[in-house]
């Protein structure tokens, strides 16, 4: 395979920390590869992203979700012609699905113009999506999901994987744009599962000792009921900002400048690895192995490895991952 000018497509289409987690790879690519561009298919929720990446030309949105809600409409059948056109206007070098699933493989990858890669069936989420790929490439599982990308890149366009831990390259396409300001954390506290709530009570009692210890407080949120839970969060301590609605670049231009975060078990905290933001990631029930936080200063503290505590604390699981040893543990992480 020509290593010189290469023209590739992407198919990792959801969810938002997969699709973070696949950025490394490009870059591994980009320098392995003088030249080299990529399209990226990818849920329209999330296209944001792959643009924010140097070595990427086209995002092309895919709504799957949202078609399979209303399959026969006369919307969905005009999007689904117009977004095959796109995906069919480029002859590809190569087609790498990273994403590892039956209906990303059928109703994109078969569909692409190219000499397709994926996992085999030994290593995709759901083997038999490798059966859509011409060249199957075998991907350990016992290792985070960033480095199984990386490989699957690296064998599929032919190049030696860097020693090096890998680098999402985006840090880059934002700028500081309030340098003055004064320096500020962002706690991530929402998250899509009850027992993945780090207890609000537990959230507030950070704010209050971030906030006596002169921090300022940024929160976000997504939806009516993370901003609700933003709010009371934000009555604790007069240094804590409830932030308007963002979109994800909003949302990533905030986390560029923090001074760090502390994030739960969520899409936003691979953000903030992405963009080199000292974080600690808070896990209860999820194991942050293969897929907890990666790059520099990213922090997985495990509610597990602490000793219970008494207490009527929602949820239990929390319970022993208290404020205090979650604020020790940020105070070291930025003084490092």
């Amino acid at each position: 395979m020509s290593k010189q000018a290469m023209k590739v497509l992407i198919v990792k289409t959801s969810s938002l920390g997969d699709v973070i987690h696949t950025l490394p790879a490009l870059t591994d690519a980009m320098h392995a590869i003088p030249g080299i561009r990529f399209d990226w298919v990818v849920e329209e929720g999330f296209k944001e992203i792959p643009a924010w990446h140097p070595a990427v030309d086209k995002v092309i949105p895919v709504a799957i979700r949202r078609w399979r809600k209303s399959l026969l409409s006369s919307q969905t059948r005009a999007e689904w012609k117009a977004y095959k056109a796109a995906l069919q206007s480029t002859k590809y070098d190569a087609v790498i699905d990273a994403q590892g699933l039956i209906k990303s493989a059928f109703l994109v990858t078969r569909l692409a113009k190219g000499p397709s890669y994926g996992q085999d069936k030994n290593s995709a989420r759901e083997p038999l999506a490798a059966k859509f790929f011409d060249h199957p490439v075998p991907v350990a599982k016992q290792q985070h999901a960033v480095e199984r990308t990386r490989q699957l890149f690296a064998k599929a366009l032919g190049y030696a994987l860097p020693d090096a831990k890998g680098d999402f390259a985006v840090q880059a396409h934002f700028q500081d744009t309030n340098p003055s300001e004064q320096p500020y954390l962002v706690f991530q506290h929402s998250t899509t599962r009850f027992d993945k709530h780090w207890p609000e009570v537990y959230w507030q009692e950070l704010i209050k000792k971030a906030s006596e210890s002169g921090w300022q407080i940024k929160l976000p949120w997504g939806n009516p009921a993370e901003r609700e839970r933003a709010e009371r969060l934000a009555k604790v301590h007069e240094n804590a900002q409830v932030l308007p609605k963002l979109t994800l670049a909003e949302v990533a231009q905030i986390l560029s400048s923090a001074s760090g975060c502390v994030s739960v078990d969520t899409g936003l905290s691979h953000l903030a690895a992405a963009l080199d933001r000292p974080n600690v990631i808070l896990f209860g029930p999820t194991d942050p192995g293969l897929v907890g936080g990666y790059g520099k200063d990213q922090l997985c503290l495990e509610a597990k490895g602490y000793p219970p505590v008494s207490g009527q604390i929602e949820p239990a699981i929390f319970a022993p991952l208290t404020p205090e040893i979650v604020f020790t543990n940020l105070e070291k992480l930025l003084k490092n």
